[in-house]
């Protein structure tokens, strides 16, 4: 039996999903990242339904103007989480716009200009404030598990906010799509400093690989959680 330390029961599950490339990557160099068929938009949108959060990063939300919402299937909207530490995002932006249909959590550094939380005030969302230079993520995870009662979080990029999830250690699945596309230069599926060493990056286990058309998906586990259902598991969907 796999024991989970304490501090892991007392945040949220968290998923890392993507659509990727042949050759790794989230986006092409101008920025296009509709990489996913129909048949996976479904299973995404699905996986969505199941969950109780959903989280992206400032670059996603400003490239992308994302709705992040359930649309392929049915199925309750995920509570929207944006980190975005200056509170840039824009007055008409498709989250800010539907926040009033859609629970929205807007994630903001100590840093974010008072004018810019002002004009966020008006909308129906709310604020988390934490970190100065940079949104603490440890903190952030453990106060939407206690206060919020999120249990499981799916990111959905970008690459940047990938890679700090993955630095602060602290996911438990990544779920990939591989789709028969090559992108050559663009934005990579992690994209930060990097290990300098393999062994110092996390080890994962292949749960499963599906075929779908000519997309394959990829789903990992970490290999310090529990991987079936008779074992210690507080994170369970």
């Amino acid at each position: 039996m796999v024991v989970l330390s304490m501090d892991v029961c007392k945040r949220p599950r968290i998923i890392i999903s993507a659509a990727v490339t042949i050759d790794g990557r989230i986006a092409t160099k101008a920025g296009d990242s509709k990489i996913s068929s129909d048949i996976d938009m479904v299973r995404l949108h699905k996986l969505r339904a199941s969950i109780d959060a959903i989280l992206v990063g400032r670059n996603t939300m400003m490239h992308d103007d994302p709705l992040l919402t359930v649309r392929y299937t049915t199925g309750k909207n995920p509570i929207r989480i944006i980190l975005d530490p200056c509170g840039e995002i824009p007055s008409n932006s498709q989250i800010l716009t539907t926040s009033s249909a859609v629970p929205t959590i807007l994630v903001l550094t100590n840093n974010a200009s008072v004018k810019d939380q002002r004009r966020l005030a008006d909308f129906n969302v709310k604020i988390i404030h934490t970190g100065t230079e940079r949104i603490n993520l440890k903190w952030l995870v453990t106060e939407l598990f206690e206060k919020y009662n999120i249990k499981t979080v799916l990111v959905e990029g970008g690459g940047r906010t990938n890679w700090s999830f993955i630095k602060e250690d602290i996911f438990d699945e990544i779920i990939l799509t591989v789709s028969p596309h090559i992108a050559g230069d663009g934005i990579n599926l992690i994209h930060g400093d990097g290990f300098a060493q393999i062994h110092e990056g996390p080890s994962l286990h292949l749960k499963s690989a599906q075929t779908q058309g000519d997309e394959i998906v990829l789903h990992y586990t970490r290999h310090t959680t529990p991987h079936s259902d008779d074992e210690l598991n507080c994170h369970k969907i």
